[in-house]
């Protein structure tokens, strides 16, 4: 059974088992989160597209830990002004682990 769920924003096409990134929640290590912003679900008996969401199902994970992305270099330039600006960010993530689709 599969998924499209939105967490923060972003909607991710889901099943059980698998490892994602998301922006960084509110949580520590090891505890489990639910997602009720369920937008569509699929599976053997075939899918289901809610309006907007689906009512009554819930996507469960757990956190496995915080993380920070690779380095965005930003990097601004005006020629002939002597105008050069360099910054950098990275984008904090947390690791989830899909555990089920109810």
């Amino acid at each position: 059974m599969i998924a499209i769920v939105d967490i923060q924003g972003q909607q991710f096409k889901v099943s059980a088992g698998q490892e994602i990134f998301v922006h960084k929640l509110n949580a520590e290590e090891g505890d489990s989160v639910t997602f009720d912003q369920v937008l569509m679900t699929a599976g053997d008996n075939g899918a289901t597209v809610g309006t907007p969401t689906v009512s009554g199902t819930s996507v469960k994970a757990t956190v496995l830990g915080h993380q920070k992305g690779d380095k965005v270099v930003v990097f601004k330039k005006k020629r002939r002004k002597g105008y050069r600006v360099k910054n950098g960010h990275r984008q904090s993530f947390t690791k989830i682990k899909i555990d089920s689709i109810a």
